[in-house]
């Protein structure tokens, strides 16, 4: 039973990966698909409407937000609104490639508020600012939050876990040193899996895909001293108590 919170199969199937297939995979039960700007949002619903696992999160993307105007945005936000989805994302702040923190802010509270509004998480991209993001999440009162691919240090995120925040392990996982801490950090009832594919595959000359979350199910199973399949339950209930409740 292997959960993505967090995977982009427009991206994925960019890269020539047949769709039908990587989403049949029997080993995968749950795919939530994140939209990044209007196309990607709409693409990601046809996927949910054609594959009963597929989750649609809908979102703004921190580098493609500045691409757009504020009544853009508006917009678009009127039109996630609208279809529903079962997460809002992928969203946040990046520092590390971008600049223009005041627009990226400007859209994110935006996206807090229908978080918020809706009900429903906010799948958060942190890269180069985590303070930033979780000094900004906090102080717009957002409440259902999952740190995407988090890189913060210890003090960070145990603020965040403090402020009741999940995070998401990526399959990269087997290779990062950063994320294996992240995993040991992180108390069992706060974890996710994700893959962030076609990026940051476990499997070298691979392209990403939801049903590599078993590399993470192993690497975090044995960081934790538990059992691979008590682990994947765990998982599952986490996943029910914050986009199911």
């Amino acid at each position: 039973m292997l959960i993505d919170v967090h995977t982009h199969l427009d991206l994925i199937e960019e890269q020539g990966k047949n769709i039908d297939k990587v989403v049949n995979n029997k080993e995968v039960s749950i795919i939530i698909t994140n939209g990044t700007d209007p196309k990607s949002n709409r693409k990601v619903l046809e996927y949910s409407k054609k594959y009963d696992k597929v989750k649609p999160a809908l979102g703004f993307y921190p580098g493609r937000v500045l691409e757009y105007t504020e009544a853009q945005i508006d917009e678009e936000i009127k039109f996630i609104k609208s279809s529903k989805p079962v997460a809002i994302g992928e969203v946040g702040l990046d520092l590390k490639h971008y600049g223009e923190i005041e627009k990226q802010q400007i859209a994110l509270k935006k996206l807090i508020e229908l978080s918020n509004e809706l009900e429903i998480p906010l799948l958060v991209h942190s890269w180069g600012a985590e303070k930033e993001v979780i000094d900004f999440l906090e102080e717009n009162k957002a409440k259902k939050i999952v740190m995407h691919c988090f890189t913060g240090n210890k003090e960070l995120t145990e603020k965040a876990l403090e402020l009741g925040y999940y995070f998401s392990i990526p399959t990269s996982i087997v290779k990062s040193k950063t994320f294996r801490k992240l995993a040991k950090r992180v108390p069992l009832n706060k974890l996710l899996t994700e893959t962030d594919a076609p990026y940051l595959s476990p499997v070298e000359g691979e392209i990403n895909e939801p049903s590599f979350i078993k590399y993470s199910i192993k690497k975090i199973a044995e960081i934790k001293g538990i059992d691979e399949e008590e682990l994947e339950k765990m998982i599952f209930i986490n996943y029910q108590n914050l986009f199911l409740k």
